[in-house]
């Protein structure tokens, strides 16, 4: 077994998509392994997507990801990050395949519903940012 991130982001919780999207991600295989219910202050957005400090959108992206609460959680599953990837669909949700979470619930690029992580290496980054090892199940 293998586990990836995730985040149901402001836009998701705000349309009230919270369990569509759990029962979604429940239904495709994953065990939640870790989960919170929480808001990200300006701040911890910032850290949390600091990669992308330079890029022209990082000011919007931290905005909007402090903009309300978001559901963060560890997920594990046989080859975790890659059937992840599959299961939300692309970026923008108009290229996204039928029946994934972004196609289902997400309403732009900027606003696609959930993150995913895009390797193992960020998927355990990403993870610890918001998860002790104790709060693991």
């Amino acid at each position: 077994m293998s586990t990836t991130f995730t985040m149901l982001k402001p836009d998701a919780i705000a349309n009230g998509y919270m369990g569509a999207i759990l029962d979604h991600i429940i239904k495709a295989g994953f065990k939640i392994k870790a989960m919170k219910y929480t808001r990200l202050t300006a701040e911890r957005a910032g850290e949390f997507y600091a990669v992308h400090k330079e890029r022209p959108f990082y000011n919007d992206l931290v905005k909007y990801m402090s903009s309300g609460p978001i559901v963060a959680a560890i997920l594990e599953k046989d080859n975790a990050v890659e059937d992840f990837r599959k299961t939300i669909g692309a970026t923008d949700p108009a290229k996204a395949e039928a029946g994934t979470i972004r196609k289902l619930y997400a309403k732009s690029i900027e606003a696609n519903a959930v993150h995913g992580s895009d390797s193992d290496e960020n998927a355990a980054i990403e993870s610890s940012f918001f998860f002790s090892m104790t709060e693991r199940f």
